[in-house]
């Protein structure tokens, strides 16, 4: 009986388990990809003698006989706090479980907007937003990588999208408030920069233009998305002459801001102001009041961005499709009718 030469197992090679088959370098590689025709009396060799020895295959050296990376990127827009965004890990967390499921590997890109991607041998990017690295994505369009854009809507761009329906989703806030009885509704803003925190300042004006509301300037505060400068408008909201009794704010944690800074003024939630947010972040269940909000699908957008990615792969040439989800309103504890 012929035995095999015993070898060092840190030290296997593809070599080693050629020659220990009496086969050549290709026939064991196409063996081990499961690509092209080997005669099955070679292929039971090899994969003896893999078994024997303990081989593991490299994984570089399979993606290179196979033509394909399986790696595909997700690129973030960096911004301070990321990884303590429920947004982005919402995301990271959807894009990953998909990537898993589809057996690829996950390239996270943290980008300043301001520099060419440094990305090599991916099959495919998703884009998270498009905040100033729009040249980015048009530079990989022109390449002929295929790439996804989530959480932005690109109209003027042959690339597929998926998109929550910001607009939608705080007109129906807005809506609501109003038909618990509310005509004075303030808005606490995002980054209007962000196509998200746009939409829904548009969906905030459309809902009281179509109630016959007059739009009031005095009653939009700006802010940059951070709990710092949701406590200023939450102060300037709650001192002003004519308050609001009603304000529709853009992130679930600036509404926890707003909440916080009600209290300490002495203003009782919901009795003296009725607050909705927007995410459905976790936090909103655990404050002294659950906060109504707008559900936003962030798994299922994250999700289908890796489907839609792995089918322009698959189909080796760009055929678009363009998605918005809807957003729906949860209402909770934080919204009582107007009663005044």
């Amino acid at each position: 009986m012929t035995r095999t030469k015993k070898f060092p197992s840190k030290n296997i090679s593809i070599d080693d388990v050629a020659r220990a088959s009496g086969v050549s370098i290709t026939t064991v590689s196409r063996v081990i990809n499961k690509i092209g025709s080997v005669k099955e009396a070679s292929r039971i060799k090899v994969m003896n003698v893999v078994k024997e020895l303990k081989f593991q295959p490299s994984i570089f050296a399979q993606r290179l006989a196979t033509g394909k990376s399986n790696v595909v990127a997700l690129v973030i827009p960096r911004y301070e706090g990321v990884f303590y965004s429920f947004y982005a890990l919402e995301l990271i967390r959807g894009v990953g479980t998909m990537c898993e499921a589809l057996k690829l590997d996950l390239l996270l890109h943290l980008t300043d907007a301001r520099t060419p991607l440094s990305i090599r041998g991916v099959e495919g990017i998703i884009f998270s937003d498009i905040i100033g690295n729009r040249a980015q994505l048009e530079d990989s369009l022109a390449k002929g990588t295929p790439c996804v854009v989530i959480n932005y809507y690109v109209d003027d761009l042959d690339v597929s999208c998926i998109a929550i329906d910001n607009a939608g989703g705080a007109e129906n806030a807005v809506n609501y408030l109003i038909q618990l009885g509310h005509r004075k509704i303030a808005h606490i803003t995002g980054d209007v920069t962000t196509q998200a925190a746009a939409k829904r300042l548009e969906g905030y004006k459309r809902a009281l233009e179509k109630n016959s509301i007059e739009v009031k300037e005095e009653y939009i505060f700006p802010t940059d998305y951070s709990r710092g400068a949701a406590r200023t408008a939450a102060e300037s909201l709650i001192k002003a002459d004519e308050p609001a009794t009603a304000v529709f704010v853009a992130s679930d944690s600036m509404a926890l801001e707003v909440m916080a800074v009600a209290r300490e003024l002495g203003k009782n939630i919901p009795d003296d102001l009725s607050i909705v947010g927007f995410d459905d972040n976790p936090s909103g269940l655990y404050g002294p009041v659950a906060l109504t909000t707008v559900r936003q699908p962030l798994i299922r957008m994250a999700e289908e961005s890796v489907k839609e990615l792995n089918r322009l792969i698959a189909l080796k040439k760009n055929a678009p499709k363009k998605i918005l989800l809807p957003a729906d309103i949860i209402i909770r504890e934080s919204c009582k009718p107007f009663t005044g």
